[in-house]
């Protein structure tokens, strides 16, 4: 019989769930920037730095190491030549 081997590997995962972290924190940070008051427009907070900069490279980040953990090669597989 054979053994089912799963294709990803401890290593990979790490990496898959780290960048699954940074972009939870990406899209964390862009939430946010209503008014209570709908007469009310506060664009320094709608228009923060941190919504409009910051969060969207932390997602792309984030979808890069996710990206790099699923087709980094796991360390000890052989490869056939």
């Amino acid at each position: 019989m054979n053994k089912f081997d799963f294709p990803v590997k401890k290593d990979n995962m790490r990496f898959i769930l780290i960048g699954l972290a940074i972009n939870i924190l990406g899209f964390i940070l862009m939430i946010g920037g209503g008014s209570d008051d709908p007469k009310k427009f506060d664009g320094a907070e709608l228009f923060s730095h941190m919504r409009i900069t910051v969060a969207p490279i932390l997602v792309t980040i984030g979808y890069a190491v996710i990206f790099y953990g699923i087709m980094k090669k796991p360390s000890g597989t052989k490869t056939e030549e």
